[in-house]
């Protein structure tokens, strides 16, 4: 199986000193009816996940061109990369979208997604390992794990995703073997299956326990791209030590995955009982693969992707152990048979081509010119054109099977989360095929079951007021904003039915900047941001019941519903912060499914709104005990009535404000450590721990968000720009009495 895609890569120097415009890879032609396009066990769908500056992007880098898809390296701090093509990621040096590219190796198809680093875009590192089926960990191996690689790890297992490791930056003066902190900080199981040559400057490639062969790349310069390395068998001749070492790593390596796997330590007993190094690495390598797909063990691989070293054995494994789409099971997917059905994870506005969705196909087949059922939306929509996602840059074709990833023209209406079949009559057709199953049969709604689960949403934590230059300029931003919520499910906007502002709501102080930047640059609206502000929640303090009752006449038709219910507080550590909605026994038996939908609604809209200041409730439990409904009364009324029987409630029950404290890293000199702990304290820090990592200390705190305003440019005041900082949303808290009427006192006088 093979694919080809000719690449040529243009850089124009402008006239102007000093400056200069790069033209991405573009990708002229690509040819897709080979045998790869039906060989679903050829194709790899692997997402780039890590810290901020591990090396993603540069690792991706390196993957093109050494595939052949790309002519020259590019480098972040050039702004010249493939995957980082916007202009604010290519400023500031950072991921901020994730980004598709297919390529092909060793007769392998490899759909990759290289995903930002930082934690205000954590939504496109979620939905990008929804519909991925492998992920590459990549680590700086002079920090090991930190913050955000915690994040991203837990994403993948929640999504139950086969990883890789790539211990990166082999290179550094200060890296090491960071096997214990992946052990201890990610609860994973490490299966080493590299040891390096060399350490720091000295770093010059790689030994293969599998194969006990050395794998060195002799640079001859620092223009050497590293496309071309020695692979050679150890023998008496290498260094005794290094021999020690890896007969010693070998040995450790086939004793862990015989612990791990029956099959390869039945073979070990039986046929290699008297000499385990006489093992045939083909079945060492089919024993982690094995381990690796189910999860109990993570390879771990070691390189240089700035120095070019390294990259070819890290995409040897991506094929090797990483899943193919078929030995992936949805079992939503198995009711459509040969029928199409894809997920679409992903939305781009293209000025001249409109809305571009990435869909995930997971059954059947996508051909251009037909028409399409967004379940979700109940809508159909005709797809236009077919493409292959190549960065910025996509290549037109005839049709895509199972197994990849597509980028489609045309669906005006699906987002991020809908599930795409080919007609209605499919969907229905899947539907019975779950009704007449016995464990879907048991599935109360008969829709959920042929749905594909969509991507989980974090709720924002910052927002700020916009406005446009001019009001003739307010239905243009109103279309942008509506763009822009498109793409990115984690931006909200909406209107203060107060005084009328739009509201810009976001994931931190960098999400809602590049936001209003993109707004400049990209659609030319000079917008206006208010001060920032913290999306705190509210809670109560105790339990309270109320009643109500409501008795209108609207025309010729009386309204009469009477409910009574019970509120009280829920520890936040038991049910994770959410809202619960419990009804009695009695009531369940009474109401008709149109009339719980209708209390549901109403309580739920009451749960957005807190008693106190407005903010959405966290923690609160509430209980239906009755109520009674007149004929002829509509559900809006009955929505209406249960809304003030529970704002009576909360207010009985006494208002808390809740705010949101972040887990803060930074990594600092010794030099400088004091003047962050001070600026901590005043802060409302609490330092949790304080670590060593080489010639820095690394502190972990907590610190309310509120704090946080402008953190970035108060640390490189205090450190003259040495130290970095990471912040994690950690949990929700009560605020003291002092800080809360505080911050009571200060909106009251806002408004």
């Amino acid at each position: 199986c093979r694919c080809r895609l000719s690449c040529h890569v243009k850089r124009h120097y402008s006239l102007l000193p000093g400056k200069f415009s790069y033209w991405s890879p573009k990708v002229d032609s690509v040819h897709l009816d080979s045998p790869i396009n039906s060989c679903v066990y050829r194709i790899r769908n692997i997402g780039i996940m890590a810290h901020i500056d591990a090396g993603k992007t540069t690792t991706t880098e390196r993957m093109l061109y050494y595939a052949g898809y790309t002519r020259a390296l590019g480098d972040v701090d050039d702004g010249d990369t493939v995957t980082d093509f916007m202009a604010q990621e290519r400023e500031r040096g950072i991921t901020i979208q994730s980004a598709a590219v297919t390529f092909d190796w060793k007769s392998h198809r490899i759909n990759l997604i290289d995903t930002p680093g930082h934690v205000d875009f954590t939504l496109e590192v979620e939905r990008a390992l929804r519909v991925l089926d492998g992920a590459v960990a990549v680590f700086d191996a002079s920090a090991g794990v930190e913050a955000q690689t915690l994040t991203v790890w837990r994403q993948a297992e929640k999504h139950h995703i086969p990883c890789v490791c790539f211990l990166n930056k082999m290179d550094k003066p200060a890296a090491n073997f960071c096997i214990e902190s992946i052990r201890q900080k990610l609860k994973a199981n490490p299966v080493l299956l590299q040891i390096p040559v060399g350490s720091g400057k000295n770093f010059t490639g790689v030994v293969d326990l599998l194969t006990s062969q050395k794998l060195m790349w002799k640079m001859k310069s620092m223009r050497d791209d590293g496309r071309a390395f020695e692979v050679k068998a150890l023998d008496r001749s290498d260094d005794p030590d290094l021999l020690q070492v890896v007969s010693d790593a070998r040995t450790a390596l086939i004793e862990q995955v015989a612990d791990l796997d029956d099959e390869f330590a039945e073979l070990l007993l039986t046929d290699f009982s008297e000499n385990f190094d006489a093992i045939p690495s083909n079945k060492l390598q089919e024993a982690v693969r094995r381990v690796t797909l189910a999860r109990k063990g993570v390879p771990v691989l070691c390189g240089s992707s700035l120095r070019n070293k390294g990259v070819q054995p890290l995409l040897d494994a991506i094929t090797a152990y990483l899943p193919a789409p078929n030995e992936r099971h949805h079992d939503v997917v198995r009711w459509y048979k040969d029928d199409l059905c894809a997920l679409a994870f992903k939305v781009l506005h293209d000025k001249q081509r409109g809305p571009l969705v990435f869909l995930r196909i997971y059954s059947g087949t996508l051909k251009p010119q037909t028409a399409l059922h967004n379940i979700n939306r109940n809508s159909t929509e005709r797809m236009s054109r077919l493409l292959v996602p190549f960065a910025d840059q996509h290549v037109e074709i005839p049709s895509m099977t199972a197994g990849n990833i597509a980028l489609t023209v045309g669906l005006k209406q699906t987002v991020t989360g809908d599930t795409i079949v080919s007609s209605k009559a499919s969907a229905a057709a899947a539907a019975r095929r779950a009704q007449n199953d016995s464990e879907a049969g048991k599935r109360s709604r008969e829709c959920a079951s042929v749905i594909l689960s969509g991507v989980e949403v974090p709720d924002p934590v910052f927002f700020c007021t916009i406005e446009p230059p001019s009001m003739s300029k307010q239905a243009d931003l109103e279309n942008v904003l509506n763009c822009l919520q498109r793409e990115d499910p984690s931006l909200k906007v909406r209107v203060d039915p107060d005084s009328g502002q739009t509201i810009l709501c976001g994931m931190g102080e960098l999400h809602i900047e590049i936001i209003h930047d993109r707004i400049r640059t990209e659609y030319g609206i000079e917008t206006h941001l208010g001060p920032l502000q913290v999306s705190y929640r509210e809670t109560i303090l105790h339990e309270a019941s109320a009643s109500d009752t409501l008795d209108r006449t609207v025309g010729e038709r009386r309204h009469v519903v009477t409910v009574e219910l019970a509120v009280g507080p829920v520890d936040i550590a038991s049910v994770g912060g959410s809202c619960e909605l419990a009804v009695t026994e009695e009531l369940e038996g009474q109401l008709s499914a149109e009339m719980k939908e209708a209390v549901e609604n109403g309580v739920h809209s009451s749960f957005l709104q807190g008693p106190l200041l407005g903010y959405p409730l966290q923690s609160v439990s509430t209980l239906m005990q009755r109520v009674t409904i007149e004929p002829g009364t509509s559900p809006a009324m009955v929505s209406a009535c249960v809304s003030r029987c529970m704002l009576k409630a909360l207010r009985l029950a006494g208002g808390q404000v809740l705010e949101p404290v972040m887990s803060l890293e930074v990594t600092v000199g010794d030099d400088h450590l004091s003047s962050v702990l001070g600026d901590l304290a005043q802060r409302r820090g609490t330092v949790r721990d304080i670590q060593s990592r080489h010639d820095n200390k690394v502190l972990l705190a907590t610190v309310p968000l509120a704090e946080m305003m402008g953190y970035s440019t108060v640390l490189r005041t205090l450190t003259s720009g040495n130290a970095t900082f990471s912040l994690e949303l950690d949990t929700y808290e009560a605020m003291n009495p002092q800080e809360q009427n505080t911050l009571l006192k200060r909106l009251s006088g806002l408004l």
